[in-house]
């Protein structure tokens, strides 16, 4: 078995890039050895600035020889569509095999060389990779994110020889671009790839730069008695700039910490990539700042340093800029701006929106606790933040500086929900549970969806450019978390209430999926056309709970037939309908099934209406054992129309009462 070690040696990947490159060359390299049969034992891929790289062991170093079998035409066939098969297969007609009136061609493939394999495997993937962006370059055809240099390609330590675009596969690459030894070098394998690119200042894998960077940022931090704010977007980001990641701490003017934290941070993380400092136990930041340099300077980073805190300053400069004009302008004031702001062709302008989402947080403030004044304040005002030049220079602030501008002028309520009312903007997003913001939050993302869905601009697929996917479950975890009992068809305009709910379903299917919850559940219980989230959130977590520790095959066995049966007589016409009586002669079981209904479905109707799913599903357990000896002991089509139209009846109340909790029908075994 060999080793194949493959190295794509460009200039700069932009760092957002990289992490959906190297899942992407695993994917597609995984797929082209699929497809000819080669097995590996174990496949991983790296991306960096410079370069994509790719290591697999266990492959054969040829591949099997297979019998490969087509169809071919009807025996009887004219004899031009038979010469057709047989060219195509390189067979006489004698060597074609005859199956039911069938020609099949059986061809014996002798299997190829890895390395062959390999190498047309590389020029596919390529040639064809799926970069975001892509350009050429000189007088080529090839299409990469940057300008391809090299390609190291090595299966049990020799060359697969190939070209791409006069770019021919050999055992040398770089190291980094301005340390160490710059000339360029030969490897053998992988370990050898990996302990050389070490030695050349070029940490490999993402994870240890991201190790590297977050453990050098701490101790530069704490030589100076500080504290590092971490930032898992931003360590992701800077773990794909250097290739040799080393931390310093700068300093900044501390005049500038007049200016809300979040410009501050948004100002670094966002032009300058650097990560803010903070004092221990203390509020706010500290005069700092941490910036990762791809080099370890001889002079300490003094050099470095010097520049980056002119720059910062300069960017801060205009930050303090924006602070003080927008505040010269209240918040009320600027609506009128926003009249002139369009916000979708066929949705009008912002301020037509604010009028809306108004409108709707008024409605919604009730079902939250909240005042519907306060409600219909902060929505009125929401959006106004829009005008102001600190967010057209940062446009991740919007809603924050809203906030601040808002605070003191209006009650803290009013600008808490200003600030916080994007929230959740993702699934790591914390959920506001202010009454006021709750109604913000929810009227801004469901006016989104309702005017999108009005309009016809669904999700399909993985396309959704209005992220109607992450307002919906921005509202479910507003409701669910808050236990906002709303029916949500309620607060959509009557022409999309079917496609919403539906995709709302959808949403919360998924949801509940990513938290280990089956989605069947879900199916059964949204198909009674329930739409208070937190009742039917309850439901399903009283099935998932019940069915933990039930065989739910057993459980279902009798339901399903029932439902079965009346499935295949609802075939032959109208089933009998009406109250069922326990007539002479019946047998003990059709008795006591009857007697058990009776008993049952009032309590299971009472305990659902109090919303008491747990023990509405432990009532219904109870009839498993009647329904079971009903099914052991009596026939349903029974030769006396009478009994067997009670027993219908029987069956179709079962299937009615089960329906009170969920559709059973949905539920998979």
């Amino acid at each position: 078995m060999a080793e194949l070690l493959l190295e794509l040696f460009s200039e700069e990947i932009p760092a957002r890039m990289q992490r959906q490159a190297a899942d992407d060359l695993a994917r597609l390299m995984r797929a082209q050895l699929q497809e000819q049969g080669v097995a590996l034992d174990r496949l991983e891929t790296y991306a960096g600035p410079r370069r994509l790289t790719l290591v697999a062991d266990g492959l054969p170093l040829s591949q099997a020889d297979r019998l490969e079998e087509r169809k071919g035409p009807k025996a009887n066939a004219p004899e031009q569509a038979l010469a057709g098969f047989l060219r195509s297969t390189g067979l006489t007609r004698d060597q074609l095999v005859e199956r039911d009136g069938v020609l099949f061609a059986v061809i014996e493939r002798k299997g190829r060389q890895t390395a062959e394999i390999i190498a047309e495997s590389v020029d596919k993937i390529v040639r064809g990779f799926p970069w975001p962006k892509s350009m050429r370059w000189g007088a080529g055809t090839l299409r990469w994110v940057r300008p391809l240099q090299r390609i190291v390609c090595l299966l049990d330590g020799r060359i697969v020889p190939f070209e791409i675009d006069g770019l021919i596969s050999g055992d040398v690459t770089e190291g980094h671009r301005f340390m160490g030894d710059p000339a360029p070098f030969q490897v053998t394998d992988f370990a050898d790839y990996r302990r050389k690119l070490a030695a050349r200042h070029v940490v490999l894998d993402a994870a240890d730069r991201m190790r590297r960077i977050l453990d050098g940022a701490r101790a530069v931090c704490a030589a100076r008695g500080l504290e590092l704010v971490e930032d898992d977007g931003l360590l992701d980001e800077v773990s794909g700039l250097a290739e040799w990641p080393t931390p310093m701490l700068g300093d900044m003017d501390p005049a500038f910490l007049s200016l809300p934290p979040e410009v501050i941070r948004t100002s670094m993380r966002t032009h300058q990539k650097y990560f803010a400092v903070r004092a221990p136990g203390q509020p706010g930041l500290a005069p700092h700042f941490v910036t990762v340099a791809n080099i370890a300077p001889t002079d300490g980073g003094k050099l470095i340093l010097a520049g980056n805190s002119k720059v910062l300053a300069g960017r801060l400069s205009d930050a303090r800029f924006f602070w003080t004009e927008d505040r010269k302008v209240s918040l009320d004031d600027r609506l009128e701006k926003l009249k002139g702001v369009t916000f979708h062709a066929k949705l009008g302008t912002l301020y037509q929106r604010v009028e809306r989402i108004e409108a709707l947080a008024r409605r919604i403030a009730p079902l939250v606790g909240a005042d519907p004044d306060l409600a219909a304040r902060a929505a009125r005002l929401a959006k106004a933040d829009l005008g102001t030049g600190m967010v057209g220079e940062f446009p991740e602030l919007q809603g924050i500086m809203g906030g601040y501008y808002a605070r003191g002028t209006e009650p803290d309520a009013v600008a808490d929900a200003i600030r916080d009312h994007y929230k959740p903007q993702g699934p790591a997003d914390t959920v506001p549970d202010a009454p006021v913001t709750v109604a913000v939050a929810l009227a801004d993302k469901i006016d989104t969806l309702t005017g999108f869905f009005s309009i016809d601009e669904k999700p399909t697929g993985s396309r959704d450019p209005f992220a109607l996917r992450r307002a919906a479950l921005g509202v479910i975890r507003l409701i669910l978390t808050n236990r906002v009992r709303v029916e949500l068809r309620s607060l959509f305009p009557a022409a999309v209430q079917d496609d919403l709910t539906a995709f709302f379903a959808d949403r919360l299917k998924v949801m509940l999926r990513d938290e280990g919850r089956r989605h069947d559940l879900v199916d059964a219980v949204f198909v009674l056309g329930d739409d208070d989230l937190v009742r039917v959130v309850a439901r399903i977590d009283a099935l998932t709970d019940y069915f933990r520790d039930q065989d739910i095959g057993a459980v279902l066995a009798g339901y399903n037939r029932a439902a079965s049966i009346l499935k295949a007589e609802a075939r032959k016409g109208p089933l009998p309908d009406g109250p069922v009586t326990v007539l002479p002669g019946a047998p003990v079981a059709e008795a006591e099934l009857i007697r058990s209904l009776v008993h049952v479905a009032p309590l299971v109707e009472a305990a659902v209406r109090n919303e008491q799913f747990g023990p509405a599903m432990s009532t219904l357990g109870d009839l498993r054992g009647p329904i079971d000896a009903f099914f052991e002991q009596v026939l349903v089509n029974d030769p006396d129309s009478d009994i067997r139209d009670n027993r219908l009846k029987l069956l179709n109340q079962i299937r009615d009462t089960f329906y009170i909790v969920a559709d059973f029908s949905l539920i998979g075994g």
